[in-house]
């Protein structure tokens, strides 16, 4: 699966274009299958030879911050990587987390 396909790229602002926004808007989901943790892309920028994004990522301890495409293309666990949420509906960051209180 292509995790950062031309058109969710398009769509990302720009790292730290949304930094005083009090409640961005999430782009793009990502998840493990095999996992409970989720990464929520709120903005993303080139960096070098990867891809830098920034969000909120519900894991062990859930908390804002970056996380790298060339990171989560090398996750493989039992032979599955990292996925890129087709069905998912950009949303803001607030009702995300409302998801997950469920």
């Amino acid at each position: 699966m292509k995790l950062l396909p031309k058109e969710v790229r398009e769509k990302l602002p720009p790292l730290y274009s949304q930094e005083n926004e009090p409640d961005p808007l999430v782009i793009v989901k990502y998840f493990h299958p095999l996992s409970s943790w989720t990464w929520y892309a709120t903005e993303g920028s080139p960096e070098g030879e990867d891809f830098l994004f920034f969000g909120w990522v519900n894991g062990d301890f859930p908390e804002l911050g970056y996380f790298s495409l060339n990171e989560m293309q090398a996750v493989q666990v039992m032979g599955l990587g990292i996925e890129r949420d087709l069905h998912f509906t950009p949303m803001k960051l607030s009702e995300v987390k409302q998801l997950h209180l469920r």
